[in-house]
C-alpha cells in the first residue's frame, strides 16, 4: 500500500534496503546458507553420538554394519532382564519424582520469601546462594554422609532425594524468585481486599501465573537427579537400591566392555529425559525466558 500511495505521489517510496529487509525477515541481509550450515554441522555433530548409541543398541551381537539392519532386541532384554536395570529403573524414577517435588515445594517457599519480604540479610542471603553455585557436589559427600550415617539413612533413596534437593535448591530458589517478581503485588493486595489471607491470596491469584516457571524449575530438578551418578554411588551400597548411572557403571568391567548392553542402558535411560523435554519445551523456554526479565 505504501508503494501504491508513493506511486501517486501521497507517500515517499520506501527505501529499497528497507523494502529489502523486510522480504527477508529476521535475515537482515545474511545469506541463508550463513544461517543454515552452521546450524546443519552443529546438529550433525549432536546426533551422530545418538545415532552411534542406537546402532550398537539395535544390531546383533558382533556385526559390524553401519546400518542397524536386522534389528535385534536383544541387547535391551539382556540388560532389563539379567542386568535388573528395570530395578534401576524405578529406582531412578522415585529419586526423579522425589527430588522434583521437594525442590519445587521448598524453592516455591523460599522463592516467595525472597520476593515479596524485606528482611535484613536478605542481600547476604543472596550472595550465600550465589556463591554455592561455585561449590563442587563432591566437597558435599562427606558432611553429607556423616549426617546419613547419624540419621541410619544410608544405603535408603531417602538420602539420595534430600541430597540432589539439598544440591538443587539454591539455584531454584533465585530462579522462582525471579518469577515471582514478575507478578505484580497489586494482584494479591486486591485479593486482600476481598477477604483472602496471604496463602489463599498466593495460591488463587500467583501460583497459575507460576506454572511456566514451576515447569522448567521441576523439569531441571527432576533431569538433574535422574542423570546424577556421585550421590547414588556414594549413598547407595546395595545392587537393589542403586539408580540407572551406577547400573551403567556396572556394566563396564576391568577387561572388557559389552557395547552392546552399555548402549541398550544408554537409549533407556535417556528416553524419560527426550519425553519429558519434548513435552515441555515451550514451557521451558517461557519459564526461564520470565525468570531472566527481573531480579
Amino acid at each position: 500500500m505504501t508503494t501504491a500511495l508513493a506511486e501517486k505521489g501521497l507517500a515517499p517510496a520506501p527505501a529499497p534496503d528497507a523494502d529489502r529487509r523486510g522480504r527477508r525477515g529476521l535475515d537482515d541481509g545474511v545469506p541463508r546458507r550463513q544461517i543454515y550450515l552452521p546450524l546443519a554441522l552443529y546438529l550433525l555433530f549432536t546426533l551422530i553420538p545418538f545415532y552411534w548409541m542406537l546402532l550398537f543398541a539395535l544390531r546383533p551381537a558382533g556385526s559390524t554394519s553401519l546400518v542397524p539392519w536386522p534389528m535385534t532386541g536383544e541387547h535391551f532384554a539382556k540388560v532389563w532382564n539379567e542386568r535388573s536395570f528395570g530395578t534401576f529403573f524405578q529406582n531412578s524414577m522415585i529419586v526423579g519424582v522425589s527430588s522434583l517435588v521437594m525442590t519445587t515445594v521448598v524453592a516455591l517457599a523460599g522463592g516467595y520469601a525472597l520476593a515479596r519480604f524485606d528482611f535484613r540479610i536478605k542481600k547476604g542471603f543472596m550472595l550465600a546462594l550465589l556463591a554455592s553455585q561455585f561449590i563442587p557436589g563432591a566437597l558435599m559427600l562427606v558432611p553429607l554422609f556423616e549426617i546419613f550415617k547419624n540419621l541410619q539413612m544410608i544405603n535408603s533413596l531417602g538420602s539420595v532425594v534430600i541430597a540432589e534437593t539439598v544440591f538443587q535448591l539454591p539455584l531454584s530458589m533465585i530462579l522462582i524468585s525471579g518469577f515471582i517478581r514478575n507478578v505484580p503485588v497489586s494482584l494479591e493486595e486486591q485479593a486482600w481486599v476481598d477477604g483472602c489471607g496471604r496463602f489463599r491470596a498466593f495460591c488463587a491469584v500467583v501460583l497459575p501465573l507460576l506454572r511456566p516457571g514451576l515447569i522448567a524449575v521441576g523439569s531441571f530438578a527432576f533431569v538433574h537427579s535422574w542423570n546424577h551418578f556421585l550421590f547414588a554411588l556414594m549413598f547407595l551400597s546395595s545392587q537393589d537400591k542403586q539408580t540407572i548411572p551406577v547400573g551403567l557403571n556396572t556394566l563396564i568391567g576391568a577387561d572388557s566392555v559389552d557395547l552392546g548392553a552399555l548402549a541398550a542402558g544408554g537409549v533407556i535411560a535417556a528416553v524419560p529425559v527426550v519425553i519429558v523435554f519434548a513435552f515441555i519445551q515451550k514451557w521451558l523456554i517461557t519459564g526461564f525466558s520470565a525468570g531472566a526479565v527481573k531480579g
